[in-house]
C-alpha cells in the first residue's frame, strides 16, 4: 500500500485530533518570539509542561493504528499481532521526535518523507508489518507537518526565514558587485575552469591508512578534504581564540604560526577549496565567511615557487606551481584579479625555504601589497621560523594554531574513521585508549599525529605503539610494506628491497634534505642519493617474490664512483610510486609526503652516522627542532646524553639560550637512560626561567611539556600569601606573574596541570581568571569544570564556552551571569535552540559572541535579565535585527 493511498482514504478529522495531543498547546505569548523553538520543546510528553504520559502516548499510537486500519477497509485488516507490532514501532518513532534538533520550519522543509527518515528506526518487523509501517508513518508525519503549518507563529516564522535568506542574497550580491567591477566574459569563463581546478586539486587530503582493495592500482589513500577537516582555533596575542578558518575575517594580512603537523597546510587547502566553490562543505552559502565571497584563491607553497631566492611575478603564479591551466589564463588576468582586490593569496611554509631567501620573500610581499592593495594574505610558518613581528611593518597580524582539544581529537577520530569506512566501534575504541593513555594523548595534539594513530588503530586492530619513535616506525612499516602486501600487489619492475633497505635509502634522502636546508630535491639528485645508498649495502638485498625470480641489486664496480644507473632509477621509482612516503609535487621535484617523515628519517640517519656536531650547530633553527627531538628519542643513552649536554652548553654570555634550554627540557620525556645528574642539571637551568617574566617566554616554556609543571610556583609562593587573602596592592603587583604561570601550565595541556590550575582558580585578579576560563577547551570538559571552572570567582568574568558540552557543564554548575561563546551559529558550534535550552535565564546578564551570530536577535527575549550583548569588534558584522530594547549592544575585545 502506497503512502498516498493511505492519506487519501484517511480523513484529516480522524488523525488531526490525535496529532494535536502530541504537542503542547500554545500559550498567550507563544507568538511573540519569532526565533524557532526546537520540535522537542513543543512535545507534550517531554519537558516541564508534560501533559501526555508514556502510557497515553502508547494509547494514542494504538488509536492512530486503529484508525488507519479502519480507513484501509475490512479486506486489508491485519492480524492482531501485526497491529501490536505497528503500535510498538509507531511509539518508538513518535518518541524519537524528542531527539530532533530542528524547529518546525526546518521540519516542514524536509517534507513527510524526510521527516520520517529522521525518526528512530523500528525494531525488526515481520513482513506483513513492514509493508504497512512505512505508509502509516508517512501519514503520521504528513499530519504532523500540516499541524505545524497551522500554528499561529508558523507563517511569521517562515517570512522571517525568507527575509534572512533575502538579506543574505542582497548582501552577497553587493559584495560581488563591489569585487567584480571589471571582470570580462573571458575572465569569467576562465575563473569557472580555475575554480573547478582548485577544488579538484586541493579538495582531497591523504589519510594515512592501508587501502583495502580500493582504487585501481592502489593509488594514494585520498579522501574529500571536507570529510576529514576539523576546525581548529588560532590564538591571538590578546583576546579570545577564534576559528582558524575565520583568521582573515576583518584582517587583510595574517601570519599564522603552527608546529609540524598542526594543520597549517590543511587549512590553506580548505580555504582555497571553500573559496573556489563559493560555498561551505555542507553546501551552505558563505554566510559567515563573507570575506571569501568573490575571491580568487592562489595557493603558493613557498618551497616550490621560490627558485634561486626569487619569488614569481603575478603573471607567473600558475606557472610557478605547475598548474595545468597556466597556459590558458587570459593575458593580464592575474593583474586584473589582484588589481580589483579580489585575490586570496595563501603562502604556505616560510620555514621550508632557506633563511637567505626569506628576506627576499618579505620584500616581495611588501611590493605586491603596495601595488595591489585590498587582497587577503595568509602566510604560514613554524613557530620559531621567523622572529616575532617579522611581518609587523607590513601590517600582518600574528596568530598561532592551538593544539587540538579533547573535543577536537574526538571529532577528528570519528570523522577519520567514517571517511575511511572503518569497522563499527573502531573510533570509540581508539578514543577510549587515548583517554586512558597520557603518552598517546599527548601525541594526538595535531591532525598529522592523530591521523597516524587512526591509521595504525585501523591497521593493527587497536594494538598501538607506545611513544613517538615507535609510532613513526610502525607508520613507516605500514606505508612501506603493508600497503602492497595488504592488496596482494607484487612489483615486477626492478628489485624488491627489504624494509630495512628501503628505510636506509629514505634516511639518506631525509639527511640530504635537512643538511641542505631543503624540503624538496631534484629528481636527478634523489636518484643519485639512492645510488650512493645502494653502494653502501654490503650485499644484494633483493627479496624474492612468489613465482618471480629474485632480482639482485648489481654491486658497483670496484673503485668506480657510485652512478645512478638502471638499478637506482628502478629502486627510486618504486619508492616514489608505491611507498606512500615520497611524492612528486612538481615535474622533476621530489619531497616527502609530510615534513615530519623527513625529520624522522633524517634524525635516524644523524644518529646512525654520529653526525652530532651538525645537529647541535643547527639546534637553534626552527626547521631542526623536531629533528633534535627525534634524535634524542632514537639514540641510545650515550647518544642522548651527548645531544642534551650540547643543548645546554653556555652561549657567549655564559648561559644557554632559552630556546635550546626549553628544547632540552622537552626531550627529557623521551630520554630514558640518561644520568640523574644531567637530568637534574637541565631541570635546574629551566627553573631559572620560572616564573616566566613575559607572555612570550611563558608560551615558549610551555612547549617543554609536563616536565615544567613541578617547577612552577603556586599562588602562595608568588604573592607570599594565599590567593584568597592576598591584598589588592599585592595582587596588582603579582597578577602578571600569576597570569604567565597559568599560560605556561595551560600550554602543557594535560590533566597533570589541573592541580596547579585549581589552586590558581581562587586568584582574585581578573586577567588570571580570564586566562583560566578561555583555556577550558584544552582539557577534558567535566574534569576542568569541576577542578577549575567551579572555583573561579564570577565578578566581571566571562565564562568561555567553545562547545555545547561547556554550556551543559555551566548549567550543571547553576549557570553564570556572563558567558562568552566562541564559535559560529548555524554552521558552527551553536544554534539558538541550544542556547535557549542551555543558558540559564535567571542568571544570564551579559552575553559575548566572538563570532557572527544569527541575523535575528528576537530569541534573546528568552533572557529577561540579559542587559548587555557583546559583538565582535569587526565593524563588518551587523547588529542583529529585533534585539529587545532592554539589551544594550556593544563591541569590544575585553568588554566590561
Amino acid at each position: 500500500m502506497e503512502p498516498s493511498t493511505v492519506a487519501a482514504r484517511l480523513a484529516s478529522s480522524a488523525v488531526a485530533p490525535l496529532v494535536r495531543k502530541l504537542f503542547v498547546a500554545e500559550g498567550p505569548g507563544a507568538g511573540l518570539v519569532a526565533e524557532p523553538v526546537r520540535v522537542s520543546a513543543r512535545l507534550s510528553f517531554t519537558g516541564e509542561r508534560r501533559t501526555l504520559s508514556e502510557r497515553e502516548l502508547r494509547k494514542l499510537a494504538q488509536e492512530l493504528v486503529a484508525r488507519c486500519v479502519h480507513a484501509a477497509g475490512p479486506a486489508e485488516e491485519p492480524a492482531a499481532e501485526v497491529r501490536a507490532e505497528l503500535t510498538d514501532a509507531l511509539v518508538t518513532a513518535l518518541h524519537s521526535l524528542g531527539d530532533l534538533d530542528m524547529d518546525d520550519v526546518q521540519a516542514v522543509r524536509l517534507g513527510p518523507t524526510g521527516l520520517a527518515a529522521r525518526l528512530a528506526a523500528p525494531p525488526l518487523l515481520s513482513q506483513a508489518a513492514e509493508a504497512r509501517f512505512r505508509p502509516l508513518l508517512h501519514t503520521a508525519c504528513l499530519h504532523i507537518l500540516h499541524f505545524f503549518t497551522q500554528r499561529s507563529t508558523f507563517v511569521a516564522r517562515t517570512v522571517t526565514e525568507q527575509t534572512r535568506a533575502l538579506d543574505h542574497l542582497v548582501a552577497t550580491t553587493d559584495l560581488l558587485a563591489a569585487r567584480l567591477p571589471s571582470r570580462t566574459a573571458e575572465d569569467a569563463r576562465f575563473e569557472e575552469r580555475y575554480a573547478r581546478h582548485i577544488a579538484r586539486k586541493h579538495g582531497e587530503t591523504a589519510l594515512y591508512r592501508l587501502e583495502r582493495g580500493h582504487g585501481p592500482g592502489g593509488g594514494r589513500p585520498d579522501f574529500r578534504l571536507d570529510s576529514a577537516y576539523v576546525s581548529l582555533e588560532a590564538a591571538q596575542e590578546a583576546g579570545p581564540p577564534l576559528a582558524a578558518e575565520r583568521a582573515l575575517a576583518g584582517r587583510e594580512r595574517v601570519l599564522l604560526r603552527g608546529g609540524a603537523g598542526s594543520g597549517k597546510s590543511t587549512l590553506v587547502k580548505w580555504l582555497a577549496v571553500t573559496t573556489a566553490r563559493q560555498e561551505c562543505e555542507n553546501g551552505e552559502p558563505l554566510t559567515h565567511l563573507t570575506h571569501l565571497v568573490g575571491r580568487v584563491p592562489f595557493v603558493l607553497p613557498l618551497r616550490r615557487v621560490v627558485r634561486e631566492g626569487l619569488p614569481p611575478t603575478p603573471d607567473r603564479f600558475l606557472h610557478a606551481v605547475g598548474s595545468s591551466l597556466a597556459g590558458s589564463q587570459p593575458p593580464g588576468w592575474t593583474d586584473r584579479v589582484l588589481g580589483a582586490g579580489r585575490g586570496l593569496l595563501l603562502l604556505d611554509g616560510v620555514d621550508e625555504i632557506p633563511e637567505r631567501a626569506r628576506e627576499a620573500v618579505r620584500r616581495w610581499l611588501r611590493e605586491l601589497d603596495g601595488d595591489f592593495p585590498g587582497n587577503l594574505w595568509l602566510v604560514t610558518a613554524r613557530p620559531a621560523a621567523v622572529r616575532e613581528g617579522w611581518l609587523g611593518p607590513e601590517g600582518f597580524a600574528e596568530l598561532s594554531l592551538t593544539p587540538m582539544s579533547h573535543a577536537d581529537v574526538a571529532a577528528f577520530v570519528r570523522r577519520w574513521h567514517r571517511a575511511a569506512d572503518a569497522e563499527p566501534g573502531a573510533a570509540e575504541a581508539l578514543l577510549a585508549v587515548l583517554r586512558s593513555s597520557g603518552d598517546l594523548r599527548r601525541l594526538a595534539v595535531n591532525p598529522l599525529m592523530c591521523g597516524l594513530l587512526c591509521a595504525l588503530n585501523r591497521e593493527r586492530r587497536g594494538v598501538l605503539p607506545y611513544g613517538r619513535g615507535e609510532l613513526y616506525e610502525a607508520a613507516l612499516s605500514m606505508l612501506l610494506e603493508g600497503r602492497d602486501t595488504e592488496r596482494g600487489i607484487q612489483s615486477t619492475d626492478g628489485p624488491r628491497l627489504t624494509l630495512a633497505a628501503r628505510v636506509q635509502i629514505l634516511q639518506r634522502l631525509g639527511h640530504w634534505l635537512i643538511r641542505n636546508g631543503r624540503t624538496e630535491l631534484d629528481r636527478s639528485d634523489a636518484v643519485a642519493q639512492v645510488g650512493r645508498a645502494l653502494a653502501t649495502m654490503p650485499q644484494p638485498v633483493a627479496v624474492p617474490q612468489p613465482g618471480i625470480p629474485a632480482q639482485p641489486v648489481p654491486p658497483p664496480q670496484p673503485g668506480a664512483p657510485p652512478q645512478p644507473g638502471a638499478a637506482s632509477e628502478a629502486v627510486f621509482r618504486q619508492l616514489l610510486e608505491r611507498s606512500g612516503v615520497l611524492a612528486e609535487p612538481a615535474e622533476g621535484r621530489v619531497a616527502f609526503v609530510h615534513r615530519t617523515f623527513q625529520d624522522y628519517l633524517g634524525a635516524k640517519a644523524v644518529v646512525e652516522e654520529g653526525d652530532f656536531p651538525l645537529l647541535l650547530d643547527n639546534a637553534h633553527r626552527a626547521q631542526w627542532e623536531d629533528v633534535v627531538r627525534m634524535a634524542v628519542t632514537l639514540g641510545g643513552p650515550a647518544e642522548r646524553e651527548r645531544i642534551l649536554r650540547g643543548l645546554i652548553e653556555p652561549d657567549e654570555d655564559g648561559t644557554p639560550g632559552p630556546e635550546r634550554l626549553v628544547l632540552a627540557a622537552a626531550c627529557l620525556d623521551h630520554a630514558a637512560g640518561i644520568s640523574p645528574v644531567l637530568r637534574e642539571r637541565i631541570l635546574t637551568l629551566i627553573s631559572r626561567l620560572l616564573p616566566p617574566a613575559t607572555r612570550e617566554l611563558a608560551r615558549m616554556v610551555g612547549r617543554a611539556g609536563p616536565v615544567v609543571l613541578g617547577l612552577l610556583p603556586g599562588p602562595e609562593e608568588v604573592s607570599g600569601k594565599t590567593a584568597e587573602t592576598a591584598e589588592t596592592a599585592e595582587t596588582a603587583e603579582t597578577a602578571e606573574t600569576a597570569e604567565n604561570i597559568v599560560i605556561t601550565a595551560t600550554r602543557v595541556a594535560t590533566d597533570a596541570a589541573l592541580p596547579l590550575l585549581s589552586r590558581y582558580a581562587a586568584h582574585p585578579a581578573l586577567r588570571v581568571r580570564r586566562q583560566l576560563a578561555w583555556s577550558w577547551r584544552r582539557f577534558d570538559t567535566d574534569a576542568y569544570a569541576e577542578e577549575v571552572i567551579a572555583r573561579l570567582a564570577e565578578e566581571d568574568l566571562y565564562f568561555t564556552a567553545h562547545t555545547t558540552a561547556h554550556l551543559r557543564a555551566l548549567k550543571a554548575l547553576g549557570g553564570r551571569a556572563r558567558v562568552q561563546l566562541v564559535g559560529e551559529f548555524g554552521t558552527g558550534a551553536f544554534d539558538t535552540g541550544e542556547l535557549t535550552e542551555l543558558l540559564v535565564p535567571e542568571r544570564l546578564t551579559h552575553l559575548w559572541l566572538t563570532g557572527p551570530g544569527p541575523s535575528d536577535g528576537a530569541w534573546l527575549a528568552a533572557f529577561p535579565r540579559l542587559s548587555t550583548l557583546v559583538l565582535p569588534k569587526d565593524t563588518s558584522e551587523h547588529v542583529p535585527r529585533g534585539v529587545p530594547g532592554h539589551i544594550t549592544v556593544v563591541r569590544g575585545r575585553f568588554p566590561g
